[in-house]
């Protein structure tokens, strides 16, 4: 373990994941709920940005119940192959 290693990629952000996509979109939706409509037409716009939301967060927890599913396919066939 290369302790001079491990401090220099901490300190350069190295080590850091990138954010995931809910990350992202909990982001968005900060924003969106910090804007103030000044017309109906705005808050009609706010309403519908935040449904794409919700129906992006659906979908991506969708997608990722399918890689997971993916994976341990994946895995199985592995194993069954030793």
């Amino acid at each position: 373990m290369d302790l001079n290693r491990m401090t220099r990629n901490f300190l350069l952000g190295e080590s850091r994941e990138p954010p995931s996509v809910h990350s992202y979109l909990q982001s968005l939706k900060e924003i969106l709920g910090n804007i103030r409509p000044r017309s109906t037409l705005d808050e009609r716009r706010l309403e519908m940005a935040r449904n794409h939301i919700r129906e992006i967060n659906r979908h991506t927890r969708k997608l990722q119940e399918k890689v997971n599913l993916l994976e341990e396919q994946v895995k199985v066939l592995e194993e069954g192959k030793e």
